[in-house]
């Protein structure tokens, strides 16, 4: 069983099951709100990221009921000593962003533990990237694909790489009647010229050398689903010609191949590129480009929708989480430099930088001068702590002897006169350290169990601080 991403909401106080349904949707939570006696037939039917019900509900039975569905996790709202194995934790007014979110985040993990969540499909996992938003032109893109999709209109996506034009596709696939069929995503730059005709259309047994066998190509493979055909601009002019007559007579034939097999595809084409420039110039087909062009969208960048930055950044975070690869949390500071920076890469670069941020403060919250410099556009001054000088010394000399951290030690011999000038008693102790060490693998013939002996410490002690010093057993 799949765990649906809506959230259940069960609660007789009308009231307060408004307040908290403005709020998860406010958050950009899929909230469902059913009524009591519908519960059962839901957890039947499907698993959710979580249950909130009230405290109404709890007190006249439905207690029983959830507990069947332990794997199910639950939030109580309003109700307090309730007591069952998969209550995860319990909401009450008034409701807090931070609580709230906490507590979502702790279903997540019950679900984890409890259960292995069945992957999702390439298509569902990809379906919110890019699209979340509330700015009129990402708008104006759910709109065309909820228009477009029922239809089986060519459809040309167009816009800067890292926009998610591929995301419109799948979307579009989705949506339409050919869900249930294969999506296949070509990346027409991506393959030689010379091989491209057979990756697309397949070839018979012998058509070439090395064609030992006979292959299907992707439009065979998508047959009944969605041929998605990305960077369309980078095609050869020798393979618009064919492109062309697929669109045109629904059919093809194998490389080396007569039959002519059918084409019963949905096409949707993209390109970063201006076909009608390259039109103008003679690299790209008009009839092609009308052909594809039936239905056009532009994915508007990310710098035209910088508002969008706030949500995207918490798809993504959320997405991260459940797959299970960590969290990280951005301070409103954070959030407003990243919405000034101008994202030359796209939601492909926002995506790229959470994913760094979560390896770099795993589980942390990141400020402006957390981020990689060219991400800085808040002037904030850095935090710094008052750390007195003589507590300074302390820490040093327990770091020395503690082997926190490394020393680069020059090569002589300790010397116990107070030299005119001074010296810096953090050196001079690592280098009395180091002379001792040294003395002691002299002395034990560089045996090293032997040398910790003399030096009254453990051995891997000494391993630690001969490794620190980038010291041999040879001294």
């Amino acid at each position: 069983m799949q765990t649906e991403q809506r959230i259940l909401l069960v609660d007789s106080d009308v009231s307060r099951q408004e307040r908290l349904e403005y709020l998860l949707n406010f958050l950009g939570e899929q909230v469902k709100p059913i009524a009591i006696e519908q519960l059962e037939a839901h957890l039947k039917a499907d698993r959710y990221r979580a249950v909130l019900i009230g405290n109404h509900q709890l007190s006249e039975g439905a207690l029983p009921l959830l507990s069947r569905f332990d794997r199910q996790p639950m939030l109580a709202i309003g109700a307090t000593g309730v007591q069952a194995t998969n209550l995860v934790g319990q909401l009450q007014e008034p409701f807090v962003y931070g609580e709230l979110t906490e507590l979502l985040h702790f279903c997540q993990v019950y679900q984890r533990v409890r259960h292995e969540v069945a992957p999702t499909s390439p298509n569902q996992t990809k379906l919110f990237r890019s699209l979340v938003g509330r700015s009129d032109s990402i708008a104006q893109v759910r709109h065309l694909i909820s228009q477009v999709a029922a239809t089986e209109a060519s459809v040309l996506v167009t816009g800067e790489s890292g926009t998610g034009k591929e995301v419109v596709a799948r979307n579009i696939h989705y949506l339409s009647a050919q869900r249930d069929g294969p999506f296949i995503p070509v990346n027409c730059g991506a393959i030689p010229a010379e091989l491209l005709e057979s990756e697309l259309f397949g070839h018979e047994k012998g058509a070439f050398t090395g064609a030992i066998s006979t292959r299907k190509g992707r439009f065979e493979l998508a047959e009944g689903g969605t041929l998605f055909l990305d960077e369309i601009g980078d095609m050869p002019a020798h393979m618009q010609v064919k492109i062309l007559r697929v669109l045109q007579e629904r059919c093809f034939e194998r490389v080396g191949g007569s039959k002519s097999i059918k084409a019963n595809v949905r096409i949707v084409a993209a390109t970063h590129r201006d076909l009608e420039q390259m039109i103008s110039e003679g690299r790209f087909r008009e009839d092609l480009f009308y052909r594809l062009n039936v239905f056009p969208i532009e994915m508007p960048s990310l710098r035209d929708r910088s508002d969008d930055v706030p949500l995207l950044l918490n798809e993504l975070v959320s997405r991260i989480e459940g797959e299970g690869k960590g969290t990280v949390r951005f301070t409103r500071r954070a959030i407003d430099s990243l919405v000034a920076h101008p994202w030359s890469g796209n939601v492909r670069e926002l995506s790229n930088l959470v994913e760094r941020m979560v390896i770099l403060c795993p589980g942390a919250m990141v400020d402006v001068n957390d981020l990689p410099m060219k991400y800085r556009h808040v002037d904030v001054p850095e935090f710094t702590v008052d750390y007195p000088e003589e507590d300074q010394e302390r820490d040093a000399l327990a770091a020395l002897f503690n082997g926190d951290e490394p020393v680069e030690i020059p090569e002589q011999r300790f010397s116990n006169e107070l030299p005119e000038d001074g010296l810096n008693l953090k050196d001079m102790l690592a280098e009395l350290e180091v002379d001792m060490i040294r003395q002691a693998l002299e002395q034990s013939q560089s045996v090293v169990a032997r040398a910790a002996e003399l030096l009254g410490m453990r051995r891997t002690t000494l391993v630690e601080k001969m490794r620190k010093y980038g010291m041999s057993k040879e001294g």
